[in-house]
């Protein structure tokens, strides 16, 4: 089969056909080299969290500049997890698509999910301890770290179906970033599809379940 070299992005034809095909490859993915991937992204999604929070802890940011610098900051996150090839929980729920397709299992399906999302809670609570002990919330006169707190508490004080139609809307959004990434034929590509949708999701405050792992650690 001859390589297609050319520079238009894929068709959304052959982008459905490309995420069938990866997810397959990522049922297939061994549990050693899953879970270590799955750390890897539990603390890039970490490492963007704690841009975003850098950038939103500053208040002489108005409320509309604060959120969308703080999701372009966030997307820092998914641009690892995707260049690097980690695996991501909220990401891998693309799956449903093969699961779908009668490509997996139920059980493949599950297996991913459980082992992925236990390994990005690892990651993301091993990054937040090193952040932890690292001294960052003491950046900018304390601010960083009360807005840490500000954040955990605002998470933790939410309604259970509040804080779940919110996560489905962030997962609505990551998956369509990265769905779109494989539109893409360079990194350049992959980059600008993830930065639009996911800073739309951090603007508009919906949950992403990983981040979060992220957070409450750091709020307690």
């Amino acid at each position: 089969m001859v390589p297609n070299l050319g520079f238009d992005a894929y068709s959304p034809r052959e982008i459905a056909e490309r995420v069938q095909g990866l997810c397959v490859a990522k049922s297939e993915t061994p549990l050693l080299s899953l879970a270590m991937l799955g750390m890897l992204a539990g603390a890039f999604i970490g490492l963007g969290s704690m841009f975003y929070v850098v950038v939103v802890s500053d208040p002489t940011l108005g409320f509309a500049a604060s959120r969308v610098a703080g999701g372009v900051a966030f997307s820092l996150g998914l641009i690892l997890v995707v260049v690097a090839g980690a695996e991501l929980f909220t990401g891998n729920n693309l799956l449903a698509m093969a699961w779908a397709h009668g490509c997996l299992s139920t059980r493949d399906v599950l297996h991913n999910w459980t082992a992925v999302c236990a390994a990005n809670f690892a990651g993301a609570v091993g990054l937040a301890s090193l952040v932890f002990l690292s001294g960052h919330a003491e950046m900018n006169g304390g601010a960083v770290g009360r807005t840490y707190l500000a954040i955990a508490a605002a998470k933790s004080e939410l309604p259970f179906w509040t804080a779940f139609f919110r996560g489905v809307m962030c997962n609505v959004l990551v998956c369509m970033a990265i769905w779109m990434t494989l539109a893409g034929r360079s990194v350049v590509d992959k980059i600008v599809a993830i930065v639009m949708p996911i800073s739309a999701f951090v603007a508009a405050g919906f949950e992403h379940s990983i981040a979060n792992m992220y957070f409450l650690p750091l709020g307690m």
